[in-house]
């Protein structure tokens, strides 16, 4: 009952906000300096920039001329800088964006090198801050081809390319929630996730009739706080928008005066609860204004652990296979020059790869589609020692061994079948006395648990026991001190038990899907440092890593995100399957270990998928850890 009530309460104050929103109050005056601008922006002093004929103007509050730009350019678009604003404009002749610095204090317009020009015509462009405070500029052509790039550095760099609808003439960022909002001119307005990271989500935000309530389609497009407002295609409505839990909603719209046409303009100066636009109806129409009493809505969501955000050293050579290939890390170390370690991962449609410290791939061995990979060193069986790894084969539902020998090198040394039907991950374990096991998992759950011995010169595998989840697991890491098994099942979250056949236990959950861990449950690994041993999970349902205590009772101790290195053209992470860490001295970047980590969409630009290497300095530095 109580719940009913809040959500009445908050539904009536919504409704209120947008009653409010749509109510036209006193106009505020516009310099008349704006009278035969195309388009225009608000300035944080109080001034504007005007963009016409003759070029790029800085106007002061009062409307007169500070500065000019000349420049026969179109798709105004602004954020703050250092000096005071970066602008960014298309020149109409070139096709090429040029960014600008808009100094404030000594009513500057800087020119910055512009960008190459794509290969199409640019429709709309627009700019985006993310979470790194890293500036993106997005340039969408007449037929949906798109283009994000990077401006931030040394140098411009492309990011990715997008499929954008066709005739998409205007389009904003909204940095706080990295929306792309695209508005497609014949059709309505569309929410696209703005960060390059992960696959492409959109949602329609307003169509034309008879799918929606637009008039003929989408035409000018401007931000508010927490929301956007957007004309229809002729400029005689205005409809406002707001964000909520992660959604987009009418919030009201009204009638403007005027005839409209092509051509229509909007722009928002937002104070508070408090929002001024600028509008044009039509290319031949004045430039008029109206005040808004706007009020933005908060997300109901689980109050979420924030990340911390860090940045990749490196990262290896891509895959030779486009699509979903890179799966699964596992890292060697060089039993004498820590540098001449290797990191050791799979290719689910070709086999396994060992790569060095600086990323380069050493070593292929076309061994099938091999999923998750593990590693252990100087195992004793049979009074040998060898250095070996384990992989899952999904073509014949198979555990492959291999041997790596000091140079890191390795070699197939053996094919275990098993019973499974859709063999999926799996891990290693070395009990005490230095035999190896192996944990394989199928799809549907179940878990198969094998001692690999060796007699007579060579590997076996025996079956030690079974058991299974509810649903698909992949993930699982054994920690070898304290005897105890960490198991992912993706929906729901990381379980614990011991991982002696001889003791077997239930498991327990230990960290559940929820605020800080986000499904699906991937890659799973550990971190013995000096003071503390954590375990490192990928939470692939928003691009994550959550640390956490290794020992009960398993404190989260934060989480974070993989970002771009801007510096080494290094994209960041995101949907990671598998992962491994290490906290041996590598040295360099690595002297507290290294973190690796598989990329499920390389960026900047795009390519096929490869992984990334972060220093556990980093992560430790970002979270506060011992």
């Amino acid at each position: 009952m109580r719940k009913s009530m809040i959500q009445s309460a908050i539904g009536a104050l919504l409704a209120s906000s947008a009653a409010m929103a749509a109510t036209p109050a006193p106009a505020p005056a516009l310099p008349s300096a704006l009278a035969n601008a195309a388009e225009v922006a608000p300035l944080p002093d109080g001034g504007w920039l005007a963009l016409d004929k003759n070029g790029l103007r800085l106007l002061d509050a009062g409307g007169a001329q500070r500065a000019q730009f000349p420049i026969r350019a179109r798709h105004l678009d602004t954020r703050s800088h250092a000096e005071g604003v970066l602008a960014v404009v298309v020149d109409s002749n070139t096709e090429r964006a040029q960014p600008l610095v808009v100094n404030l204090a000594r009513g500057t317009l800087n020119a910055l090198p512009a960008l190459p020009a794509p290969g199409f015509d640019v429709e709309a462009s627009c700019l985006y801050r993310d979470a790194q405070r890293i500036d993106h500029l997005f340039l969408i052509g007449k037929d949906g081809q798109s283009e994000q790039w990077l401006l931030s550095g040394a140098q411009y760099r492309p990011v990715r390319k997008l499929a954008l609808p066709p005739h998409v003439k205007h389009c904003r960022v909204d940095d706080a929630s990295n929306t792309l909002l695209a508005a497609e001119s014949d059709f309505g307005l569309w929410a696209y996730r703005a960060d390059a990271e992960g696959s492409g989500q959109r949602q329609a935000v307003a169509l034309r009739a008879p799918y929606g309530k637009l008039t003929g389609g989408a035409g000018a497009l401007s931000l508010l706080p927490g929301g956007a407002a957007l004309l229809d295609k002729d400029g005689a409505k205005l409809h406002l928008f707001r964000q909520r839990g992660g959604h987009w909603e009418a919030a009201g719209s009204q009638q403007l005066a005027g005839k409209g046409g092509k051509g229509n303009a909007l722009a928002a100066r937002a104070s508070g609860n408090a929002v001024s636009l600028a509008y044009k109806t039509a290319e031949s129409t004045p430039w008029q204004a109206r005040a808004l009493t706007w009020t933005s809505s908060q997300a109901l969501a689980d109050v979420a652990i924030p990340f911390a955000i860090v940045e990749p050293r490196t990262q290896t050579d891509p895959m030779e296979r486009q699509g979903d290939a890179a799966d699964d890390p596992a890292i060697w170390l060089h039993p004498t020059n820590p540098a001449a370690s290797r990191v050791f991962g799979t290719n689910k449609k070709q086999g396994l790869l060992a790569y060095d410290l600086r990323g380069k791939q050493t070593q292929l061995l076309e061994s099938g589609r091999l999923n998750n990979v593990d590693i252990r060193q100087n195992v004793l069986l049979a009074g040998e020692r060898f250095d070996l790894a384990a992989a899952t084969r999904r073509d014949d539902n198979t555990l492959m061994l291999f041997t790596i020998d000091a140079k890191g090198d390795a070699a197939e040394a053996a094919v275990f079948s098993t019973t499974l039907e859709k063999i999926y991950g799996m891990c290693l374990y070395q009990p005490p006395g230095g035999a190896l096991e192996a944990f394989v998992n199928d799809k549907d759950g179940r878990y198969q648990h094998y001692r690999i011995e060796r007699s007579e010169g060579r590997f076996r595998a025996a079956l030690l026991r079974s058991f299974a989840v509810a649903s698909q697991p992949e993930g699982c890491v054994a920690d070898d001190r304290s005897g105890r098994l960490f198991i992912g099942e993706e929906k729901l979250g990381v379980w614990s038990t011991v991982a002696s056949a001889a003791k077997a236990e239930p498991l327990r959950m230990i960290l559940p899907v929820g605020p800080a861990l986000k499904a699906d449950v991937e890659g799973m690994a550990l971190y013995h440092g000096e003071k503390a041993s954590y375990l490192i999970v990928s939470s692939q349902g928003d691009n994550s890593y959550v640390v956490l205590d290794a020992a009960a009772p398993h404190a989260v101790r934060g989480r974070f995100r993989i970002g771009m290195n801007v510096a080494a053209g290094v994209d960041g992470a995101s949907e990671t399957d598998g992962l491994d860490v290490t906290s041996a001295n590598l040295g360099g970047p690595y002297t507290k270990g290294m973190l690796v980590v598989q990329d499920g969409y390389k960026r900047l630009p795009d390519g096929p998928q490869n992984f990334k290497y972060v220093a556990w300095d980093d992560i430790a530095r970002a979270l506060n850890l011992r």
